[in-house]
């Protein structure tokens, strides 16, 4: 059973809540949102203090009021500001209550902020500002040119502001650093589960205080507040609910439960964890360049990794019978391809009855095809083995093309049914995993020195030794062949022995490719040919 077929599936439930309708492009938005917030990140000579009072400064007293003027129609002009300006701007439109009371107190209406995407037009936006502003205020640089050795006078400018300003610093790190985060097809899943939660919020405004955001949702939540016009027209219909929304782990458990009673999901899936910032380092590098950094060696092929989050429930009528049945009913998760040796398995006793709890969260190749979850029964006082009783499968092409990045299936056993939920993120081209294994000795000319390759040269002695390792890729492909001369001459039995290369005359030469093996043997062989 796929997602799509649960009764209280997330697609089906939101396509009928007609309040929710948004004005602007989220999944564009966010990606261009997440790019602006890296570059926030990476720009550290923006968030020395005397640079954000400037800031602040410029923000206020020119950039608000040109924009307002500027701002005729419904419609925002097609300009953008410097990047500080414009990281103040950001920061104040998190806080749409504030903002909306600015703007309606210096200019009697509330400023939007153009909706531009695409590079070309960011570029012609701020070239466009920059006349303006030059035009407009010749005095004063378009540039924040602050000096951070001054001192400044902080009483000019809104503490609150430069407070949420501090407070939004690491946004990008503490939340969105993982490269996943800008594929399409997360973007969409993560909109779905955004307009999902907001009609959850709508929906049980009378029986909550404060519900917690996941990290996609948080996302396409701050996203959509950056454009204060859109956001104040599309939550309009939901009266002030939207201000449940908090930052605060208090309230995971609460949001939780509502997640599941609405929509018969768990509410943490792959790449949409409770948002909370990230205190410890990832498990391995995630590589965030958007193109392979190996343009080089042709042998080498790109290894892809994502997240995997498997949640589990177990529905029966009968909770003790079921509790005692199952003391020795185990799930184990294997993998469709590869990695036969791994083997992770929970007893189904441990498992919350009528509710959702996360059973693994892992990370995996792409090569591996999928993941199989079997229901196994240990054996009898004198046996160690278990027997299969009933297995599902997901394969990762199946999870991609599902609604939110997800697939649910269910195993009936007696009167109780066990449902899987499996989520993953976009896969994600990871760092390259080369392993060196020590193989054969090679002469001068890359043959393995052998007695089928003296037969396939007529008893020909082989000149020189090198001592050579192969290297494996992450599926165990060979890509290099790397060599190290040690020894010079011939060898006979009997006769003649190599004699020993000097250290500062020893040569090492990588060779890039496969062995080629001589026709009916998988061990002897031929190194590839050198590159000039």
């Amino acid at each position: 059973m796929s997602a799509s077929d649960e009764k209280n599936n997330i697609s089906s439930i939101i396509t009928e809540d007609r309040t929710l309708r948004f004005s602007v492009d989220l999944v564009s938005a966010a990606r261009r949102n997440l790019s602006f917030l890296r570059l926030v990140s990476d720009s550290h000579w923006l968030h020395h203090k005397p640079t954000l009072l400037e800031s602040i400064r410029r923000y206020d007293k020119l950039w608000m009021p040109l924009i307002a003027d500027l701002t005729t129609t419904s419609k925002p002009p097609m300009i953008l500001p410097p990047l500080d300006i414009e990281w103040v701007w950001y920061c104040h439109t998190l806080n749409p209550g504030s903002y909306r009371q600015y703007c309606e107190s210096k200019f009697s209406k509330l400023i939007g902020k153009p909706a531009i995407f695409d590079e070309e037009n960011e570029e012609y936006a701020l070239n466009r500002c920059r006349e303006i502003w030059e035009n407009k205020f010749p005095s004063e640089p378009f540039e924040n040119e602050a000096d951070i050795n001054l001192v400044y006078d902080a009483s000019v400018c809104s503490e609150e502001l430069l407070d949420q300003m501090r407070k939004q610093r690491d946004l990008h790190i503490r939340f969105f650093s993982e490269p996943y985060y800008s594929e399409m097809v997360y973007l969409v899943a993560a909109k779905e589960r955004y307009k999902a939660f907001l009609h959850m919020v709508h929906k049980f405004a009378d029986q909550s205080s404060f519900l917690a955001p996941t990290s996609d949702v948080l996302l396409m939540w701050i996203t959509h507040q950056s454009y204060p016009t859109v956001y104040a027209t599309d939550i309009k219909e939901l009266d002030g609910d939207v201000e449940k929304i908090i930052e605060q782990k208090e309230y995971i458990e609460k949001t939780k439960k509502l997640w599941e009673r609405t929509f018969d999901q768990p509410f943490e899936k792959a790449g949409a964890s409770i948002a909370q910032p990230i205190s410890n380092e990832p498990p391995f590098y995630w590589d965030v360049t958007n193109a392979d950094v190996n343009t080089i060696y042709k042998s080498m092929v790109p290894r892809f990794l994502f997240e995997v989050c498997i949640s589990v429930k177990v529905v029966t009528s009968n909770e003790k019978q079921i509790k005692k049945d199952l003391q020795k009913d185990f799930l184990r998760l294997r993998m469709v391809k590869g990695h036969r040796e791994l083997k992770m398995e929970k007893p189904v006793s441990d498992f919350s009855v009528e509710s959702w709890q996360k059973a693994w969260h892992l990370y995996s190749e792409f090569g591996t095809k999928g993941v199989i979850i079997e229901l196994r029964q240990s054996g009898g006082k004198f046996s160690t083995g278990s027997s299969l009783r009933e297995s599902v499968s997901f394969s990762w092409n199946e999870i991609l093309r599902a609604p939110s990045l997800t697939s649910v299936k269910k195993v009936d056993q007696r009167s109780m049914t066990i449902t899987t939920v499996a989520s993953i993120t976009p896969p994600v081209q990871g760092s390259y995993l080369l392993k060196c294994v020590p193989d054969r000795v090679t002469d001068d000319s890359g043959a393995m020195v052998s007695d089928v390759i003296l037969r396939m040269n007529q008893y020909r002695p082989q000149e020189g030794r090198w001592l050579s390792r192969t290297v494996l890729d992450h599926a165990g492909r060979e890509c290099f062949v790397v060599r190290i001369r040690v020894g010079g001459g011939f060898w006979r039995r009997g006769g003649e022995i190599p004699t020993a290369v000097k250290w500062e005359n020893r040569i090492i030469e990588i060779r890039e490719g496969s062995w080629s093996y001589v026709v009916g043997s998988s061990s002897i062989g031929t190194s590839p040919v050198q590159r000039k």
